[in-house]
């Protein structure tokens, strides 16, 4: 529930997450810190996960989705001889095993997780089975049936070899977990192997150089709170449609962008695509449509009068 006089906020922030704490629970204090009456992260990273968190204010949450789709990249260190009930750091030790791999077994290994490839998710994962997280079948010890899914690893780099652990760089599709890709490459090593450190560096367009930190955040929002002026803060925000800059554009008339605001749809000589940017006139962009024989429809539009009321709340704040 919003609070009250909380601000219509819009755009992105690119957090630097810490270890230590849930995705959920930074988001809250992010959204305080802000004042704002909307947020949403997209796509958690565990409490021993660090690194980028994308945080949508108000009308960017519509577009969400296409950050948790996109590609991701984490640096990644492994401890191998010790496999674990989650695979991480912070599970309970299934089994230990000498390592007696060298640098050539284990890239000969790695060959096999790169590429488009099949993966059994982990049990102690959000993903639903009859309704319930497997997480929580997990904690209860119970096993429940899970398909491998398909998966795209574009890179996965040894960084390096130290003794029983090594760091990687893996830059992959959504859906792919880390966890269980490094506990695979323990078992094809016959060693097994856990997560000691995750740090995400990139999410589709945005990438770790333009996180900021939650004490750069707390240090702007100080003075903003005891002012009440929140530009500082705000101009850290990234545009609402920062997230799909790789997505086609469309610029359309006046009378096209005011059809389409008004749940019309717009017949237009142009191939088929199902998703494109919706610009208007000025170039200034209202939200997401589709193309399907020639007709032009929209799938999330900007809600103006909250845009235009954000807008007008930073003007303000620069007067």
């Amino acid at each position: 529930m919003a609070r009250k006089n909380a601000r219509v906020v819009n755009g992105i922030l690119l957090l630097d997450k810490p270890l230590e704490v849930s995705s959920n629970g930074i988001l809250q204090r992010v959204r305080w810190l802000y004042q704002a009456q909307k947020a949403g992260h997209t796509g958690a990273l565990d409490p021993m996960a660090s690194g980028l968190l994308p945080i949508c204010f108000g009308e960017a949450t519509k577009f969400s989705q296409f950050l948790l789709d996109t590609d991701k990249t984490y640096f990644v260190s492994a401890a191998f001889g010790v496999r674990t009930t989650t695979s991480d750091s912070e599970g309970e030790v299934i089994s230990e095993k000498p390592v007696n791999f060298n640098l050539h077994d284990l890239e000969q290994a790695m060959q096999a997780f790169r590429g488009d490839i099949m993966q059994v998710p982990t049990m102690f994962s959000a993903l639903k089975y009859q309704g319930q997280p497997l997480y929580r079948y997990a904690r209860q010890g119970i096993e429940v049936p899970r398909e491998a899914r398909p998966i795209s690893i574009f890179r996965f780099e040894l960084l390096a070899l130290h003794g029983s652990s090594a760091d990687f760089i893996v830059h992959c599709s959504k859906g792919t977990y880390i966890r269980t890709l490094i506990d695979d490459l323990g078992e094809a090593l016959g060693c097994g192997a856990h997560v000691a450190k995750l740090h995400r560096t990139q999410v589709g367009p945005f990438h770790a150089k333009q996180m900021i930190t939650p004490e750069q955040l707390d240090a702007l929002a100080e003075p903003c709170h005891q002012t009440g002026d929140f530009l500082a803060m705000d101009n850290l925000l990234l545009p609402m449609d920062a997230g799909i800059v790789s997505m086609p554009k469309l610029q359309l008339s006046a009378a096209q962008q005011h059809r389409l605001q008004h749940g019309q749809s717009c017949e237009l000589a142009v191939e088929d695509v199902t998703v494109i940017k919706l610009h208007g006139p000025d170039d200034s962009f209202f939200g997401i449509g589709q193309i399907e024989q020639g007709v032009l429809s929209s799938r999330r539009l900007l809600n103006t009068v909250s845009v235009n009321s954000s807008s007008q709340s930073s003007n303000a704040a620069k007067l």
